[in-house]
């Protein structure tokens, strides 16, 4: 009697093992043929959708669109009559290209997205969180800045090195199969240095990147068949690979040592999943620019199916599976989206837009669902203890340092001053012209010096409670509630006060927080889910800025896209009141509390032994944070990377103990924001570069340090 063999289950994009129709299948199973009696069904039930959205899609329009046109213009396409009417030439034109891209974009971000979580092992990856589309975009924005216009296959392989780059970074850092939370952590950080570094591109070279704003958050608009039918066959090659290797990615989900027995090598494996992945995202940023999270949700609708039908969850299955998904959730946005909006304004409004914002509701779902993994092996306690001598020394280093850079900063810019100046200037005797410059200049540096202490203290909060040493303020949504509020407030009243704007900041960060900590505090505000969720809101407020950006006229969507790219520009003195007030109240109230951030920076456990609650102690230091956090955004607009590099060099320098991180953190953060301001303002005078986008250049390769130094304690 011969023995049956085992048949490998399916991995989910986890790692774990999907139910399947082997014999070790838990009962009561399925038989197979019902099985793929169901998988067939669901496959005819996708391209009946399929149709009708597209239908529908093709008919939307500032022009209506019969059924008979339709019909009649695709019978004669290629021949002498086509597009012999107004209507033919319109979907000729315009609207069969932008559904052929709706096609080919949403195969390639399902099938892309699926490939990537299944060699990563994490349900979370996708080209998004994986920075492959930031990657992608950041090379084609820098070709298009230099005057570098390129044919679709040229710019296809221009974005695909981008976006290869991206990949091996996050993935070589993060270690596969190391958890959602560092993963994505360190996606987001990349994605957030690559934006800032296109929209820099975006600012420095304005008129060589007219028109990429709005494809950079992702656009189906096309201008011809010529982009999508050069791509296309690229992209049907790279799916079928993808077809080919399911076998292999089967086999990779028992694991490393049982691939390898089975004559399958993982490394290898891996290695050309990832690159077909970047093929078809590279594929997606040329034909639309990157378009947001269809990569994460497309799989993830197939996975959730695969409860019904487990066959859905083979990789020869899923992933074919998951590219039809793609296009549903593309075609399905951008049907809405024109809805919602009118065809006039669907028309200007990105549909990646529309996208972030569903995968937005699917991360946080997917946070909200999963386990908590404890401790990412990241804890604040990393660092050593050092001596009291150690910080002394750091302290008065860092408040010299601190003192030049303002002096440094005051004196420099478009017109350079000397220290007499100052002089004449604080006792009232200054010429107009030196009255003018100091007047402005100084509150400037005020305020990047209090916004930079309190994002770095705000940074130091956050990392000990979520104990991990990646996270930063902004994760928590509360930078992208306090844009929304602005923003609203800026497109909508134009002539608003600073105080009236300030105050909106500060109810949008209100709300983010209240959203974030409300999802989280059912699972005890737990800190892994507490950080994915947080991540998700930002996704979302993010979407809608620059939704709000794009609907607005040109002189507002400029003031808006300042103010979220971070900037001191204009401020006076009692604007930068609101950040003194809370940091003067909030550091003494955390050095007062530093002995619980100490214990919860270690471990979950010895808190609650030693009689702290850990739910209402993180809530108290979390609202603390968000205070710090909205106080700087309201003031200075978005900063990013400070909140992450200065705590991190604080323990680096002083060790663990937030009796002295607390001080030596804000130092450097306030040190960072002054130097990085000074830079925006002097380096290209008498055009400045907003000091947001010089702090993610800064803090990029500081991130990247980190990352690999701590790579082995994930």
């Amino acid at each position: 009697m011969s023995t049956p063999t085992r048949t490998p289950r399916p991995a989910t994009a986890s790692g774990t093992a999907a139910p399947g129709p082997g014999p070790d299948t838990a009962a009561p199973a399925v038989s197979g043929p019902r099985r793929g009696g169901r998988t067939a069904l669901l496959g005819l039930a996708a391209l009946l959708v399929l149709l009708a959205l597209s239908v529908v899609h093709i008919s939307q329009g500032t022009a209506p669109v019969s059924l008979h046109t339709l019909w009649r213009t695709i019978v004669t396409l290629g021949s002498d009559r086509e597009g012999s009417d107004q209507a033919g030439a319109v979907l000729v034109a315009s609207r069969l290209p932008r559904l052929c891209a709706g096609l080919l974009v949403g195969c390639a971000l399902g099938a892309a997205g699926a490939a990537l979580q299944s060699v990563s092992r994490n349900v979370l990856a996708s080209p998004d969180t994986l920075a492959v589309n930031a990657g992608a975009y950041l090379a084609v924005v820098a070709f298009a800045a230099f005057g570098v216009s390129l044919p679709a296959l040229p710019a296809g392989g221009t974005a695909f090195l981008g976006g290869l780059i991206a990949a091996a970074i996050v993935l070589g850092l993060s270690r596969a199969g190391s958890g959602a939370i560092r993963l994505v952590l360190a996606g987001s950080a990349l994605t957030l240095a690559f934006s800032g570094l296109s929209q820099m591109l975006l600012l420095l070279r304005s008129q060589e990147t007219t028109g990429l704003f709005a494809w950079g958050n992702g656009s189906l608009a096309q201008s011809g068949m010529s982009g999508v039918a050069r791509l296309a066959p690229v992209a049907a090659l790279v799916l079928i690979a993808l077809v080919v290797l399911g076998r292999r990615l089967d086999i990779l989900a028992l694991g490393d040592d049982g691939a390898a027995v089975v004559g399958v090598n993982p490394r290898v494996t891996r290695a050309v999943a990832v690159v077909l992945a970047v093929l078809l995202s590279a594929v997606a940023v040329t034909v639309a620019g990157p378009i947001g999270f269809v990569g994460l949700c497309a799989p993830a609708v197939v996975r959730l199916l695969g409860g019904w039908a487990p066959g859905l969850l083979r990789h020869r299955v899923f992933v074919p599976a998951s590219a039809i998904a793609g296009v549903l959730v593309l075609l399905g946005a951008d049907v809405l989206m024109r809805a919602l909006f009118g065809a006039q304004s669907g028309a200007a409004v990105p549909t990646g837009i529309v996208t972030s914002v569903f995968g937005a509701v699917v991360l946080v779902f997917l946070a909200h669902r999963s386990r908590d993994a404890g401790d990412t092996g990241n804890s604040t306690a990393f660092a050593k203890l050092r001596g009291r001598r150690a910080y002394v020394v750091t302290l008065v280093v860092a408040s010299v340092a601190l003192i030049a850079a303002v002096i440094a900063a005051t004196l420099l810019g478009d017109a350079t001053l000397r220290l007499g100046d100052v002089g004449y200037w604080l006792s009232g005797r200054s010429g107009q012209f030196v009255t003018y410059l100091l007047d402005t200049r100084v509150p400037r540096v005020a305020a990047a010096l209090l916004a930079g202490a309190a994002l770095a203290v705000a940074g130091t909060v956050v990392q000990a409670v979520s104990r991990n040493p990646l996270a930063e303020p902004a994760i928590l949504g509360v930078v992208g509630g306090a844009g929304v509020g602005a923003v609203v407030t800026i497109t909508a009243v134009p002539l608003a006060s600073f105080w009236f704007v300030n105050g909106a900041a500060l109810a949008g960060a209100g709300a983010a927080a209240v959203l974030v900590f409300g999802l989280a505090a059912r699972h005890g505000l737990e800190q892994n889910r507490l950080v994915l969720i947080g991540i998700g809101v930002s996704t979302g407020t993010s979407a809608l800025v620059s939704l709000l950006i794009t609907l607005t006229d040109p002189f507002n969507s400029t003031k808006a896209l300042t103010w979220m790219s971070g900037s001191t520009y204009g401020r006076s003195f009692p604007e930068i009141v609101p950040v003194l007030v809370v940091l003067a109240l909030a550091l003494p109230l955390l050095l007062f509390r530093r002995r619980e951030l100490d214990l919860i920076g270690l471990d979950p456990d010895t808190p609650r032994l030693l009689g702290i609650r850990l739910g209402t102690t993180r809530l108290l230091l979390l609202t603390l944070a968000v205070l710090l956090t909205a106080s700087s955004v309201a003031a200075v607009g978005v900063i990013g990377f400070v909140g992450l590099v200065a705590p991190h060099a604080a323990r680096a320098l002083v060790g663990q103990r937030h009796s002295r991180v607390l001080p030596v953190s804000a130092l450097l953060g306030a040190l960072l924001v002054v130097v990085a301001d000074l830079i925006g303002r002097a380096v290209i005078a008498p055009a400045q570069i907003p000091v947001g986008l010089v702090t993610a250049v800064i803090g990029a390769p500081y991130f990247m340090w980190l990352l690999w130094r701590s790579r082995r304690e994930a």
